[in-house]
């Protein structure tokens, strides 16, 4: 890799991640290496890039300028390795994944079990998030794909993958745990346990629809907290089928007396301009 690309790359990680220790370890590059070439570049164009702290590292106004070319620069050079695969074959790569607790446990393992026995030589990097979390990382380029609750942006293309129903999760001795289906008026009449992975929680559209407001006591992204405290009887919660796999808590899933899902789907900002390694792995999603 040119000096100058990896002096770039390491600026931009860096500033990504806020700090030079994950810059290094993302690059695979030691921690005064990774500052070493920030120093360089500053020598090289007579400015101050970041400022360095106790808590980490920040911009300054001419870093915050100058990030946008280094990051066009990245990109420009990512897409060229892509050229270079396409001309050579899919011999090595990276593919960078935007993910869920849920995708990330049940259906990723599978996907790329398959898809190492064509291309073992492929390596991955997986950053857990929530829904924004996840967008945003696709939009600043910081992964390639990745998977989300539909619809999303505008500006992504999307595979739609599946409806994933949402259940009511209760603990085993609950008064209604043995109902065929739970009534949507009773979850207002227990302690809620709210599951947010983004800028509006999932089941918001069922309070909406429903005209309820349930007693919300205990708000987080992490499927399993939420499971944990559910099984303690500290309250009720809606969550996905799809993390309720293959779980180790004494709780009863039971389905709402109105049907209610969530579309989880595969995003990208350019299929076309994706890596051959990515419209690879595509081709394996059917796997999970």
């Amino acid at each position: 890799m040119d000096m100058n690309i990896q002096k770039y790359m390491a600026f931009v990680r860096t500033v990504e991640y806020g700090s030079f220790t994950k810059a290094a370890e993302m690059l695979n590059y030691s921690q005064s290496g990774i500052s070493r070439m920030i120093n360089d570049l500053e020598k090289e164009w007579n400015v101050s890039l970041l400022e360095r702290g106790r808590s980490g590292v920040r911009l300054t106004s001419d870093g915050l300028k100058l990030l946008p070319f280094a990051k066009s620069m990245c990109n420009e050079y990512q897409k060229l390795q892509t050229q270079v695969q396409e001309l050579n074959g899919l011999q090595s790569g990276l593919i960078r994944i935007g993910t869920f607790s849920s995708v990330a446990t049940h259906w990723l393992p599978n996907i790329i079990k398959e898809f190492q026995k064509d291309y073992p030589n492929i390596d991955y990097e997986l950053l857990l998030g929530d829904y924004t979390e996840i967008e945003n990382w696709i939009l600043d380029g910081r992964v390639d794909c990745g998977f989300l609750r539909l619809p999303t942006l505008p500006e992504f293309e999307t595979i739609f993958l599946e409806q994933d129903k949402l259940l009511v999760v209760l603990p085993e001795n609950h008064p209604l745990a043995d109902c065929e289906y739970f009534p949507v008026k009773a979850l207002c009449d227990y302690p809620f346990m709210l599951l947010e992975k983004g800028a509006k929680a999932e089941i918001s559209d069922i309070f909406e629809q429903c005209n309820i407001s349930p007693k919300v006591h205990f708000t987080t992204w992490d499927d399993y907290a939420i499971m944990s405290m559910v099984e303690s009887s500290l309250g009720i919660s809606i969550l996905p089928q799809l993390i309720l796999q293959r779980i180790p808590y004494h709780i009863v899933a039971k389905e709402l007396e109105i049907p209610a899902y969530r579309k989880i789907g595969l995003a990208l900002k350019d299929k076309k301009s994706a890596s051959l390694a990515v419209k690879r792995f595509l081709d394996y999603i059917e796997y999970r």
